[in-house]
This record gives structure tokens, sequence and C-alpha cells, in this order.
């Protein structure tokens, strides 16, 4: 069973004694279960990031029962907060931490140096180690596809995003956004409202008020942990759709869908490795070929018409003969992005600083 602890009742947990038994009239020791500690930036509830790495983790406790122990530390702000409590649950016995959120990463990689029996996972970063992978959703693939969606049903021609921190994993999940809409209508504009919070309900209601203002009629809500967004649109009549985890039950009437992540099959297999002796820290990059990123709860006014060329789409990102990144693609300022027969890579994908022609707000700088 998992127990979520917050940074303010955050308490020093007993190591589990062993358990002796007699084993041909000698005393051995069971083996401790391996402790694994998921730290995330918001409270786990019923839906987005949080919820979604939590329930990664239900199918290795599923296999693995009492031989693990999970503990999930929730509402961690990313600072020196995040390090002094990632390092106490090593501290405490844990032996492999899931770091999830990218603000961990310096943090994270301390650990790992310092501990190369712990094998560390972490969210949306780029550094690696023998004991440390970073791992990340294709995300964009899935926005591609809702981007398709929500340009047919767009009246206005205008969509709205309101997303977190201009980090490329967010930047791209936008970017393939407008290129979807885009092929469905070429005139479509996107523009982004960046809150700079992971979980910020009344920001985030703010921001999608003054894009519904602007005259946006699908909003993107990209990354957030509530269903702020989500709810307000309903109440408005505004189509909106996210990431992570389903949140129709918000919106029964306007829920465009959802870009669903299930981390369920690379958590099992790293902790399979671990307990092999054979954790190898790499990167990992996981989409719709994975069955890590799905679409899933797709509003039946879709018209049909769109919604075969999604799935016909979705089959050829699958199979990979088709990128949401496939040039010719324009910048927002006029330049080439992508030149025509060309395709970006994952290293231009996952460093991505840019927006398309289309996406009318400025990057932060």
């Amino acid at each position: 069973m998992t127990r979520g602890i917050t940074r303010r009742n955050l308490i020093k947990t007993a190591a589990l004694a062993g358990v002796a038994t007699t084993v041909g009239g000698r005393f051995a020791v069971a083996a401790e279960p391996l402790g694994i500690a998921l730290v995330v930036p918001s409270p786990i509830g019923d839906v987005g990031w949080g919820h979604a790495l939590k329930a990664g983790l239900d199918p290795v406790k599923a296999a693995y029962g009492d031989a693990v122990k999970i503990t999930v530390l929730e509402n961690i702000p990313e600072g020196p907060d995040a390090d002094r409590i990632m390092n106490k649950t090593v501290a405490d016995g844990n032996k492999f931490l899931v770091a999830g959120s990218f603000g961990y990463q310096n943090g994270a990689m301390q650990i790992a140096k310092r501990n190369p029996d712990v094998s560390v996972l972490h969210a949306s970063g780029y550094m690696v180690a023998p004991n440390f992978s970073p791992f990340a959703a294709r995300y964009y693939q899935g926005t591609y596809l809702m981007g398709m969606a929500a340009a047919a049903l767009s009246k206005s021609g205008k969509l709205g995003s309101v997303s977190a921190f201009a980090i490329p994993e967010l930047i791209t999940s936008i970017n393939a956004f407008t290129l979807g809409a885009q092929a469905i209508n070429p005139a479509i504009e996107v523009s982004v409202v960046w809150v700079n919070s992971w979980f910020d309900p009344a920001k985030e209601q703010e921001a999608a008020k003054a894009l519904i203002a602007q005259g946006c009629d699908v909003i993107f809500s990209n990354a957030q942990d509530t269903p702020s967004v989500i709810s307000l649109c309903e109440e408005a009549g505004v189509y909106a759709f996210n990431l992570n985890s389903s949140m129709k039950s918000y919106a029964p009437k306007t829920y465009l869908g959802c870009v669903a992540t299930d981390w369920s099959p690379y958590f099992k297999a790293q902790v399979d490795a671990h307990l092999a002796g054979k954790f190898t820290g790499a990167s990992a990059f996981l989409g719709v070929a994975d069955k890590v990123v799905q679409t899933v709860d797709w509003n039946p006014a879709i018209p049909a018409e769109t919604k075969a060329k999604i799935t016909e789409i979705e089959a050829k990102i699958a199979d990979g003969s088709f990128s949401p990144f496939a040039g010719p693609i324009a910048k927002a300022d006029g330049s080439e992005g992508v030149a025509a027969g060309a395709t970006l890579d994952d290293a231009a994908i996952v460093a991505m600083d840019w927006h398309v022609k289309g996406v009318t707000s400025p990057l932060p700088k």
C-alpha cells in the first residue's frame, strides 16, 4: 500500500526489521522489501501528473506485494525542500527513487552520485548516469491528434493553451497541437498563457478566462495538475483537453479528450532491472508506440471524417511512418524550423526552444 506524505507532516519512518526464520537449524534473515520513493511537486489527487505517476507504480506493488514498500511524498516544491526530502528518503533506506519533476534534476543527480546502490528515475530531464535515468513522454504525438480535433470543432479559428513552464516538453506539445490543427485548418492561430506553476488553480482559471475573452474556443490545459481549466471551460461552453489522466468527469459536455500517460510498463521494467542488479542509466523518451502515450475520451461531437483522419495518423505515428515534426515547418518569426524533406530527431525535439508559425504568443525570456 502506498502512503501519501506532505512536506509539512513528513515524519521519520522506522526501518523494517528482517524476519528471522530457521533454515536447516540455522537462522536466516529475510531480505527487507525494496523501498521505492515517489516525490512529486503537487498534491496527489484523482487526476493530473502526480496521479498518473502514482498509478504507474500500482502494478509494481501488485506484482511484488510485500517485497516492495512504496512511499509517496507529495506537494514537495522544487528547490532546497525537495533536495532535503529526497536525501532523507535515501537515508531512511529507500533504494529506488522516482523524482517526479523537472526541477528535481540536480538534487536527484547528486543523490545518485553519492549512492551508487540507489537507482533513480527522473521525470523530464536530460542528465544520465549509470544509476540515473531520465524519462519523458512524447506528449507531442497526442497533442498533434488533439489539434486536429480542435480545429474541426473551432468556430473562431483561435485556440488557446494554459501552460505551466516554458520548458521543451511543453513547447513541443504546443507546437504539435498547432501543427495538428493547421493540418485541418491552415489559418488556425494559437495563443499561450504561461502560469509558471505546476499547481495554481486560481491562476490557471484566470489564464483560461483571458484566452476565452480573446476568442479562443478550444483550450489546451498543458501540464496542470488540477481540473481547474477543464471545469471552467465546461461552464463557459468551451472545448478543452489535458495531459496525463482523464478529467472527463469535470467536463461531461465539452471535454475534447485526454493525452493520457501510462507509466506502469516503464516503471515495472526499471524495478525489475534494479532487483536483478541490472539497472542501467539511459534516457527513455516514450510515446504511442510504447503504449505510454494514449489518446482517450474523444468527444462525440468530433466529425466522423476528422476522427477517421485522426485514427489514420495515430496508426502512422505508432508504426513510425509519420512524425508531427516532419518539414517543411516555419518558426513563429518566419524563419525555417524544419526543411522540406527533413524530420526533427529526438535531440532537436527535447531541446526545442522556438514556436511554430501560428503560435502568436512569444516565449518568455
